[in-house]
């Protein structure tokens, strides 16, 4: 049997971590989705993290599949050339996306739970960092996204989606959620930039000042 390359060892790991944190929160529903799940009202009251947290949970289990092999394609795609770190930054900062843009431009979502508009940050963000390496499948998965989105934005979810996931599609989190992916990619490199400074002056301030010879000789007793 041939070895598994890190990369794709990366992409199960990371996988793997999201089943480990969110099947068991979503074994405890309906007290975890009452406890995590973006809830307007609670958050104007002080209760931030519901910011993050609704993207753990999920309406049921079919909804919680659905993302999940998403989740995999997306990793699928672009896992081999993103590292963990980049994806769990970009995933961070669609969730806080999405959860502002929630907040601040769409009074009526009173409540929301779900991977989905993260996913489709992660799409977004991938396929701009890929363009150079892999045009075409980027520039179909950009135009696929557009199309989508400017779909659910003038004629609200596809036909069938509300029975699948099993409630009602909140598309403004899929268009908030690409918003952050995209603002994710444009900054990274800039993010990534200085945490390679600040682990290389780490690793310097971290290495033993080694006197030099001469000195450590004029140090010794007679």
């Amino acid at each position: 049997m041939g070895r598994i390359d890190t990369p794709s060892r990366q992409r199960v790991l990371l996988l793997f971590a999201w089943v480990l944190m969110s099947a068991p929160l979503q074994l405890g529903a309906p007290f975890t989705v009452d406890w995590l799940r973006y809830d307007r009202a609670r958050i104007q009251s002080g209760e931030l993290w519901r910011l993050l947290s609704a993207h753990l949970i999920h309406l049921g289990w079919g909804h919680w599949a659905l993302n999940t092999g998403g989740l995999a394609l997306v990793f699928a795609l672009y896992g081999r050339q993103l590292s963990p770190a980049a994806c769990c930054g970009w995933a961070l900062i669609s969730a806080l996306s999405i959860g502002l843009g929630l907040l601040l431009y769409s009074p009526s979502v009173l409540w929301y739970v779900g991977l989905s508009g993260v996913l489709y940050g992660l799409l977004a963000a991938g396929a701009i960092t890929d363009l150079s390496r892999h045009p075409a499948v980027s520039i179909a998965v950009l135009a696929l996204l557009t199309v989508k989105l400017v779909w659910e934005q003038l004629w609200g979810p596809l036909s069938g989606a509300a029975s699948l996931v099993g409630g009602a599609v909140v598309v403004d989190a899929h268009l908030y959620g690409t918003v952050g992916g995209l603002v994710a990619a444009l900054l990274w490199p800039v993010v990534a930039a200085h945490l390679v400074v600040a682990r290389r002056l780490g690793s310097r301030s971290a290495r033993p000042q080694v006197q030099p010879e001469s000195e450590q000789k004029q140090g010794r007793p007679p």
